[in-house]
């Protein structure tokens, strides 16, 4: 099995939106690979306009402040401002060479960035560091332009001389600032090498053999990484994070769970060995002991939020909602309390929307949804479609409407999610015609939009009009080849009518092929089954169906099964079952009336 461990970033399942990433206290912070100057200028410039960065004490020139100059920078700020940047950067430049101002040859350089010009923000910056040989933020700047061209002397040299400078205790932090910016560099062998040769005096140090290891894993020579992070660990056998980065360049997960147990044994309040642990547990789908890990760590940490996220994700897993509901609250109210952190809350917020619709609590579920900001729009329209659809479940399908038509967006693909949100209220609430009108309208706005072309096809036949259900169907196939519900829609149909079986068993199992495990298309499957004869792999295919998910459809083509089969007192308890569950189902209610069975 491939090692899908990391030790700075969190599974994918833990590293949700709600969640910061996690990683030991003596690791340097990520930096994000930037691949071309112009990102690295749009980055810059993003950074600079949410936060100019303040000027370093530096020494400055003696220049008078004469009108003349006044009215050259002013003129050159009003400008840039109507966004006119490029003769700004020359005035500047110019005025820069003249005056021998860093600070001028600073601004070109943001203006530079700003306007996502990577030459010339680093013709600037190089006279910024000319004009300011001691400056440690044009030092930082040149270097983040300097590793993404073609030649890394320049970079070399000034790393080498800063190691040099650097204080033994200082050193490690400088060390990883270098791989953090190599990060960037377009040749990553180039830069591998170049972190190699810079390293070599400072072999006897934990943190060279740490950046060697981990820059050699990110480049693919798992070899130098294991054997870089085994001399990490030798030269420091209580370090957490060199056990951790011998784990993650272990040959596979269970090499190193076992290398992260070994060392919890010695050391049991390593928290970020166990939380690195608990990962791996969750990678491998052990939810259970994965949750024992995570609950150990917020014992010691109760109102860590990360540790809470973890936990309400291991417990809904476990099939455990009632402790989710618990720990995913408590996130939120930790998070409240404290106003300065970043992590946005609005997927824990959707989650517990669900958990209380899932109950019935559609006042609690909108409550939750209701606290969903605008800061994701994506999330954000999610929890307005489902707000509007709970609206529409109370009974409002006026108001749940209105809801829905006050949603603005300029993307084409959300506006067509708006219209399906919309004839779906429109749907449940038996009006199908206005629904299938809807959908037709918005065909026109969006032709060839799979999804709609998908909800077209369902309303199409709720009305009967099953020619249009078909060629709607067979369009969205024809258009996205991949989309099993299209190919499950229509096989279901043929056999739903018991005609052209084994157009519908090939449409069927194809879709089955894309998605093995969904309970829907194994339902199709038994049933089409069924129509065929084939009555004992219907029961096989509907009972595992209906294992995955306890839907009263499944339960009522299981229950004819059974009832075709001579089980009639078993037929019975499932259609008991589906009625719990939906009184008002059409598929129970049609079959009772066909069978004249009663409940």
């Amino acid at each position: 099995m491939k090692n899908a461990f990391a030790i700075v970033t969190l599974s994918a399942l833990l590293s949700a939106c709600a969640v910061g990433p996690q990683r030991p206290a003596d690791a340097p912070p990520a930096a994000e690979p930037v691949e071309s100057v112009e990102a690295a200028a749009a980055a810059e410039a993003a950074k600079l306009a949410a936060e100019p960065p303040a000027p370093a004490a530096e020494p400055l020139p003696g220049v008078e402040l004469t009108s003349d100059l006044l009215y050259k920078l002013t003129k050159a700020e009003l400008e840039f401002k109507r966004g006119q940047w490029q003769a700004r950067y020359i005035t500047l430049m110019a005025l820069a060479q003249q005056t021998r101002d860093p600070r001028l040859a600073r601004r070109a350089a943001e203006m530079a960035l700003a306007a996502k010009q990577g030459g010339e923000a680093l013709a600037a910056i190089r006279l910024w560091r000319q004009l300011a040989p001691d400056s440690e933020d044009a030092v930082q700047y040149f270097l983040g332009f300097a590793v993404l061209g073609d030649d890394l002397s320049e970079a070399e040299q000034i790393f080498s001389q800063r190691l040099q400078a650097s204080t033994p205790a200082a050193r490690g932090l400088a060390m990883f600032q270098m791989q953090q910016f190599l990060l960037r560099a377009k040749d990553k062998g180039a830069a591998f090498a170049l972190l190699d040769r810079v390293l070599q005096p400072y072999g006897a140090t934990l943190e060279a053999h740490l950046v060697l290891a981990q820059s050699a894993y990110s480049i693919g020579d798992a070899a130098r990484a294991r054997l870089e992070a085994a001399e990490a660990l030798r030269l420091k056998p209580e370090s957490e994070l060199a056990v951790l980065t011998v784990a993650q360049v272990s040959p596979d997960i269970d090499s190193a769970a076992k290398i992260l147990t070994g060392f919890l044994e010695r050391h049991p309040q390593a928290r970020e060995v166990r939380a690195a642990y608990a990962r791996i547990l969750v990678d491998n789908k052990q939810y259970l002991p994965a949750r024992k890990e995570f609950l150990s760590l917020l014992k010691e940490q109760p109102d860590n939020l990360a540790t809470l996220y973890a936990l309400g994700v291991t417990s809904m897993q476990s099939n455990d909602v009632a402790g989710a509901e618990d720990y995913f609250k408590r996130f939120i109210g930790v998070l409240g309390d404290r106003p300065g952190d970043e992590r946005d809350p609005s997927k824990v917020l959707l989650i517990l929307a669900q958990i209380a619709e899932e109950r019935g609590d559609v006042d609690a579920a909108t409550g939750w949804l209701d606290k969903i900001e605008s800061g994701d729009a994506r999330l954000y329209l999610t929890a307005r479609l489902k707000r509007a659809q709970l609206t529409a479940r109370k009974g409002d399908i006026d108001d749940a409407r209105k809801q829905l038509a006050e949603l603005n967006t300029a993307d084409p693909a959300e506006q067509a999610q708006i219209v399906q949100a919309d004839a779906q209220i429109l749907r449940d609430a038996g009006d199908t015609r206005t629904a299938f009108v809807v959908l037709e309208n918005a065909l026109k706005r969006f032709p060839g939009q799979a999804d709609l072309l998908y909800d077209h096809a369902l309303a199409a036949e709720k009305l009967g009009r099953l020619d249009v259900m078909e060629a709607s169907l067979r369009q969205v196939i024809a258009a996205a080849p991949d989309n099993h519900h299209a190919y499950n829609a229509l096989g279901y149909s043929l056999a739903e009518r018991n005609v052209r079986l084994d157009e519908a068993y090939a449409l069927i199992d194809k879709a089955l092929q894309m998605a093995p495990t969904d309970p829907f298309i194994m339902d199709s499957m038994g049933w089409v089954q069924f129509r065929l004869g084939h009555l004992d792999l219907a029961e096989e295919l509907l009972r595992r169906a209906y294992g995955l998910r306890s839907d009263p459809e499944i339960a009522v083509h299981l229950g004819e099964v059974l009832w075709t089969k001579g089980d009639k007192g078993g037929a019975h308890k499932l259609w008991q079952e589906a009625h719990s569950k939906d009184p008002k189902n059409d598929a129970l209610k049609s079959t009772l009336a066909r069978l004249n069975t009663s409940l």
